[in-house]
């Protein structure tokens, strides 16, 4: 665990179980104490033979040997968590999210996984709880119900794009609900010092108003001698209610680059520009 990182996120979806798979072999020998470790619920992990020989729907580089059953049930959220703590290796998880619960009808799946989440906190099978989703709205009403601890927002508070903050950053703060923010770079958008209209944004082809908006963005940045992503990166953290942002990586070497991103010093009067050319609120 080099550079200081001492937060990890995975979830079944990613990869059907490889990244907790992945991390947890990582994680071996590391001493359990020395880290906070998140992982989510919702989707349980299930054998699917009849389409073993097909790739991943969702975008994943895997076989579709195994299907993701959606299961916000008491009983399904315990299985999930027994599986998730059997593929990472370790005998208890920091965070544990509801993961995307807008996408499987939210009321109904707030009504029964929130209460079930509260009970494995309060047994000590887990510190926190929370609901990650790329939905203010399915955030907001998991804040109002004042059962979790985090939300996890995913790509709607960042240098691009600031959905979350009329609303839901306030809301979590008045709540003291904590705010993990995802998805910084806007799926790879702000990930280039000099913006490119072939990068996506939303996981889709890039708006020619989003490029021309990240265009300024950069000019601004590199007017101040810093680079777009190291601007993309610590923006959301000057918000009080952000309290850590987590940022996916590939390689050793994206790693070791966005922790020099984050520990770029920008000056105030980056922000301030932005701020005056309407970039930023």
């Amino acid at each position: 665990m080099g550079f200081g990182v001492r937060h990890f996120d995975v979830a079944p979806h990613y990869g059907l179980g490889l990244a907790e798979r992945r991390l947890g072999a990582a994680l071996v020998g590391r001493p359990r104490d020395e880290y906070v470790l998140s992982t989510k619920v919702g989707r349980i992990l299930r054998p699917s033979p009849e389409t073993a020989g097909r790739s991943d729907d969702m975008g994943f580089a895997v076989a579709a040997d195994t299907a993701r059953i959606w299961d916000a049930s008491e009983r399904g959220i315990r299985v999930s968590l027994e599986d998730s703590l059997e593929r990472l290796g370790v005998d208890r998880i920091d965070i544990l999210y509801l993961h995307d619960p807008e996408e499987h009808g939210l009321e109904e799946s707030l009504a029964t996984a929130l209460p079930a989440l509260t009970r494995l906190r309060e047994e000590g099978l887990v510190t926190a709880v929370g609901v990650g989703s790329k939905s203010v709205e399915a955030l907001r009403a998991s804040v109002a119900t004042g059962l979790i601890d985090v939300v996890m927002v995913a790509g709607r508070y960042t240098l691009l794009e600031q959905p979350a903050l009329p609303l839901l950053l306030p809301e979590c703060s008045a709540a003291g609900v904590e705010v993990v923010d995802v998805g910084v770079y806007n799926s790879g958008a702000l990930s280039r010092r000099v913006p490119r209209s072939d990068l996506t944004y939303e996981y889709a082809a890039m708006p020619e108003a989003v490029f021309d908006r990240l265009r300024h963005l950069a000019e601004v940045c590199s007017n101040h001698g810093v680079e777009l992503p190291a601007a993309a990166l610590q923006f959301p953290l000057r918000h009080e209610a952000v309290t850590s942002i987590v940022i996916g990586a590939r390689t050793a070497d994206e790693v070791a680059q966005n922790v020099e991103r984050f520990v770029t010093d920008i000056p105030e009067g980056l922000w301030a520009d932005l701020r005056d050319r309407g970039l930023i609120p």
